[in-house]
Parts: C-alpha cells; structure tokens; sequence
C-alpha cells in the first residue's frame, strides 16, 4: 500500500475511532439512564402516594397547624414545603430554598401542578389542596436524587477511564504502526546512504511496493550508476597512466636514437652515405614520433565532452571514391595484393579529415598485420552490396538495412574472441611484443576510429577467424534531410 493511502487511512481513522468510540459510550451510558429514569421515576410516585395521605389535609395549612406528621416525612433525601392559597410559606423543611412566613408570586405558586418534573439532582411535584371547592394551600415535596447523582460520577469516571484507555491503546498502535511503516525503513535507508557514502557494504532492504520502496530502487540505481561511474573513472586512469607510461617508452627509444645519430652527424666524420642514411633515420624517428603525439591528441579531444566536431555534406560517389584511393604504393612496397571496390550512393554528413582518418588507421592495422604476399580488400558500398572478395563470415556480418558500409578485410592469423572484445580499448595491441619504432603503433589507433564512427553516428566491429583473415566493418548512415539517421 502507497504511504499516502496508509496516512490517509490512518488519519481517518485516528478521527473516527474516538468518535466512534465516544458515541458508543455514549448511547450505552444514555441507554442505561433511560432505563434507570423510568425505574426511579416510579418509585419516586410510588413515595409520593405514600406521603399524600399526609399532605392532603386541609389542616396543615392553616396558622398554628400541628406539623407532627409532616415532620416524620421529613429524611435526608426529602423535603416538603407548604404554602397557604396566597403564596405564604407556612412550613419548610428546606431553609436554603424558603423561610417561613416568607411569599412566592401567584405565578411561581401555581407553576407545574401535578407534574413530576425531573431535574438533575431532584424530583420535584406540587399540587394544590382544596376544601370543598376552596383552595386552602399548596404543598411542594422535593425528592434528592443523592444516588442518582454519585452514580453519575461514578459513571463519568468511568467512561473517562475506558476512552483514556481506548486514547492511549489506539496512539500506541499507531506509534507501533508508523515506526514500521516509516521510521524504519527511512532509518534503514539512511544507513544505507552512510554506508555507501563510508564506502563500506551495503545491507539490502526487504523490497517494498511504496514511496519508501521506490526511494530505496532510485537510491539502489543511483548506487549502482556511481559504483559504475567510478570503476569506469578508474579504469580510464588506469588507462591514461598506462598511455602515459606506454608512450613515454615509445617517445624515449626514438629520441635516443635520434639523439645518437644527430651526435654521429656532429662529429664529421662520416662518409656522404652515411650521413644520408642518419639523416634518413632521424626524419624516420620524427615521423614516428609525430604520429604518436598526432594520436594522442586526437585521442585527448574525442574523449573531452566540450570537443564539437563539424560536419559537412558530400556525395557518397565522389567522396568514398577519395577516401579509398591513395593505398596502391603502400601495399606494393610490402608485396600485398590490394582489391579496392568502390560503389556507394546517396549524400551523408561527415567530416572529412576524421574519416580520411579512419581508413588511415583500419588500412595501417591491416597492412602492418598481413605477410607479404597476402591480400588486403578495400571497399566503400551502399548496405544490400558484398564485395565478391569478401569472407563469408563477413557477408554474414552485413545486417543494416540503410547506410554504408567501409570494410577493410586481410589475410592472417585472426584473432580470438577474447582479443576481439579488447581490440577497441586504448593501448591493446594483438602482437604486443616489441619491434622497432615504425612498425608498431601507440595502439590507439582502433580506439581512435571507434570514437569517430560513434560520433557520426555509426558504428565499428572487428570480425576474424583464426589462420584465415580478420575484417573490420565501418558502418555510417545515410543523411536524411539536414540530419544524419
């Protein structure tokens, strides 16, 4: 049940239960009044037949009466008063009430005759007295209702006690019910929070269905976010300090050797050859080198959030047809067969360096993974379009209904499937022992492409089987309007 239904629930009936409870005390206290009423009343008339044979002597109302009768009727409970027919008090019982010899108006003498009127500490009746069809006095008998009275507050105490006892039992039932509804589980959540915020283990919470329980699922997610968020900062400086230290390594062996063939050339002393040769190497180190600072710049921007890359829109025919050319050399210099297919249509938006920088970095990885003698196949096709040189694991790979596809496929030893799902991380090299600079990366190169296909909109994925070949497929959508897909 959701706490706001809870509460309400419990407002309603912490109101309505000492309602509740007071109105049935109530008709059960006014219940046994009526009942008691009706038998007092009764016995009360009963009394007062008893004593009207008394009180209806005409006698006793006249100056110097003998009262000796009336005065025996008189008890602690009861009191008579007699008036003559012109309201003069000739005897009372009750001095706090009248005197004798003292008047009463006609009006409050001849009020309520013959009426046993109730009130709530006496029954009080009068009635005339007449001799003949003379009225010769009136006598007024007041009947204490001492028990009637001390029963009440009696009573008043307890129904006091019982609603005190019913108060105090249902406050505690509901202090029980929101501390385990509330105080509780917030008191456990808070210990959660302390916990995570200590970095210590967090206890789970029995699961609940309520605002507490949806809290505690946005607190489990947040945890679960963080706790990624920060194993992912952890690995990426991990990673950086291994850049660091990897291309600090890399830098250093060309220096040196820079280093050492500029002092050769100081000295002088080396034939013409020679120093064509040196000097050839150090452009060659310098080359390297820049290529590796080239990396890890471009690496450095696609990584900040506030890097904003600009695109522009070409002619798929025109512009793929640009970017697959221009690697014939390279691959006769190694003695690899290139197969270059180019049939794409359509316009996208892209930006032209980072991509030229893309097949720059597949084709380099390729190259400097296939023996001599080997085949590489380039190709930039519209989706639906195979190259027939391509392996059939590759075919099988091309699934995108709409866009293009860059694949660069060779021949080799393949990969796993373990080196295929680090083959994007920065620094993962396949081959990682060390040769000289030149023929091996900063290995940040795949790493590099995945972030610019990503940020086109695209994709990249790696696919090989061991001592055949290894493909990677580029895939780019087709722009629509102003906008890419």
């Amino acid at each position: 049940m959701k706490i706001k239904t809870w509460l309400l629930l419990s407002y309603l009936l912490v109101m309505l239960l000492p309602l509740g409870a007071a109105y049935g005390l109530f008709a059960w206290i006014n219940a046994y009044h009526q009942d008691r009423n009706i038998a007092e009343y009764m016995e009360r008339w009963t009394e007062l037949n008893a004593m009207q044979a008394v009180l209806n002597d005409p006698s006793l109302y006249e100056p110097n009466a003998d009262l000796t009768k009336v005065k025996q009727l008189e008890s602690n409970h009861l009191s008579v008063t007699l008036y003559t027919n012109i309201g003069l008090v000739v005897y009372t019982s009750n001095p706090m009430k009248h005197t004798p010899l003292s008047f009463v108006t006609k009006e409050q003498l001849f009020e309520g005759f013959y009426e046993l009127q109730q009130k709530f500490g006496a029954f009080t009746y009068k009635e005339p007295i007449f001799a003949g069809t003379t009225l010769v006095g009136v006598y007024e008998v007041q009947l204490l209702r001492d028990e009637w009275v001390a029963g009440v507050g009696q009573r008043t105490w307890f129904v006091v006690g019982i609603f005190s006892v019913f108060f105090i039992a249902l406050f505690t039932c509901v202090t029980i019910l929101v501390n385990r509804k509330l105080n509780k589980p917030l008191h456990q959540l808070m210990g959660q929070m302390d916990s995570f915020a200590k970095g210590e283990p967090v206890t789970q919470i029995t699961t609940r269905y309520d605002e507490i329980g949806e809290l505690t699922k946005s607190f489990d997610r947040m945890r679960s976010e963080l706790t990624e968020a920060n194993r992912k900062l952890a690995e990426e400086q991990q990673q950086e300090e291994m850049m660091i230290a990897s291309i600090s390594h890399d830098l250093k062996t060309p220096l040196t050797s820079i280093r050492a063939y500029a002092e050769a050339l100081q000295t002088g002393k080396l034939s013409s050859d020679e120093q064509a040769e040196y000097r050839s190497v150090i452009i060659s180190k310098s080359v390297y080198m820049q290529q590796m600072l080239d990396d890890l710049l471009m690496y450095t921007l696609l990584q900040s959030s506030n890097y904003e890359t600009d695109y522009v829109k070409v002619d798929g025919e025109e512009f793929f047809d640009m970017v697959v050319s221009g690697y014939d050399m390279l691959c006769e210099e190694k003695r690899i067969n290139l197969r270059v297919v180019s049939d794409v249509t359509g316009e996208y938006a892209v930006n032209a360096k980072q991509l030229m920088r893309v097949i720059d970095n597949v084709m380099s990885n390729a190259i400097a993974h296939t023996n001599p003698g080997g085949g590489i196949g380039l190709a930039a096709v519209d989706v639906g379009k195979t190259p027939e040189w391509s392996f059939p694991f590759v075919s099988e790979a091309l699934k995108r209904e709409d866009g293009m596809y860059l694949i660069v496929q060779n021949e080799g030893r393949g990969l796993t499937e373990a080196e295929i799902a680090k083959v994007f991380e920065p620094l993962f090299q396949a081959d990682p022992a060390r040769t000289k600079a030149g023929d091996r990366g900063t290995g940040l190169g795949l790493s590099i492409t995945k972030q610019i296909m990503e940020k086109h909109g695209g994709d990249v994925r790696m696919v090989s089987v061991p001592d055949i070949g290894t493909a990677i497929i580029c895939w780019l959508p087709r722009m629509k309007g102003e906008e890419q897909e």
